[in-house]
């Protein structure tokens, strides 16, 4: 890379992470990470259980500081953040959460309404009329919005939560194991609703999963977490092309084999398409 293309791409890069270590204890759990997620991008963490990925992303979102190592954030540097500048940035970013994160107490309209009511001025009625955008947006009709978190399905609370972290219109979008739990159907709904996301509002994306489908059909770079480090970083092909033990195995098997052969398929579809024109 010459020097104007890597400062190209660091003026581009949304979240930078250089030599970053994080231990408990005597445990390490990161050892020296560097990584850059690119503007509208939709950028992927996976690896296996303990390799880091949830306490990464913690160290994003501000829930938790590295040991050492720097990360930037939107380009603000976060280990001397203040307070104020702390929820001034928190505000340009949404995180959907594992679980859903929403309240039980409230309504599905009262969950996505709630940043807007905490940091707007808004009067309620033009409040409940961005949250059923949002919702709807999300790919749930209007009517779920009087329904309370535990009447969902594991799909529909995705989708919800989904609608709650885009409620103050974000630049950059957290997702933790987005399709986790979720059937094939309700699974493939979130690949496809995760992409029109990114393409229609230009949405930087980082995402923790396990979903080889959703790594393979939206993401655009992913990052394999191994023994405290980065083992492997680019594209799925990319990745499937490289001789790393710890990045191979997440191609090997049945799952792998049919999630890479389904993702080929539209290409090799499409190429046969255009010769029969």
């Amino acid at each position: 890379m010459t020097a104007a293309s890597a400062a190209a791409s660091a003026s581009d890069a949304v979240v930078q992470m250089a030599g970053v270590s994080t231990s408990f204890g005597d445990h390490v759990v990161h050892s020296d990470i560097s990584l850059d997620v690119r503007r509208a991008e939709i950028f992927a963490l996976i690896g296996g259980s303990g390799s880091g990925k949830s306490t990464l992303l913690r160290e994003m979102i501000l829930l938790q500081q590295p040991n050492a190592g720097e990360v930037s954030v939107l380009g603000v540097a976060l280990r001397s953040i203040s307070d104020a500048d702390a929820l001034a940035l928190r505000l340009r970013w949404g995180v959907m959460f594992q679980h859903g994160g929403l309240f039980g107490s409230l309504t599905v309209l009262e969950n996505i309404g709630l940043p807007l009511r905490e940091h707007t001025e808004l009067d309620d009625a033009l409040i409940d009329e961005i949250a059923t955008w949002k919702l709807q947006l999300a790919g749930l009709k209007p009517e779920v919005g009087a329904q309370y978190p535990t009447e969902l399905s594991g799909g529909m609370l995705k989708r919800a939560s989904l609608a709650r972290a885009l409620a103050l219109d974000p630049e950059l979008l957290f997702l933790d194991e987005p399709t986790a739990g979720l059937d094939p159907v309700s699974a493939a709904g979130v690949d496809e609703l995760v992409l029109k996301l990114r393409d229609l509002f230009g949405l930087t994306i980082v995402m923790i999963t396990h979903d080889l489908d959703l790594l393979w059909q939206v993401a655009d770079r992913v990052a394999v977490l191994a023994d405290g480090k980065v083992a492997g970083m680019g594209s799925m092909s990319e990745l499937a092309a490289m001789d790393v033990p710890a990045v191979h195995q997440f191609f090997e098997g049945p799952r792998g084999r049919q999630a890479q052969q389904q993702a080929q398929q539209p290409a090799q579809t499409g190429s046969t398409s255009s010769k029969l024109k």
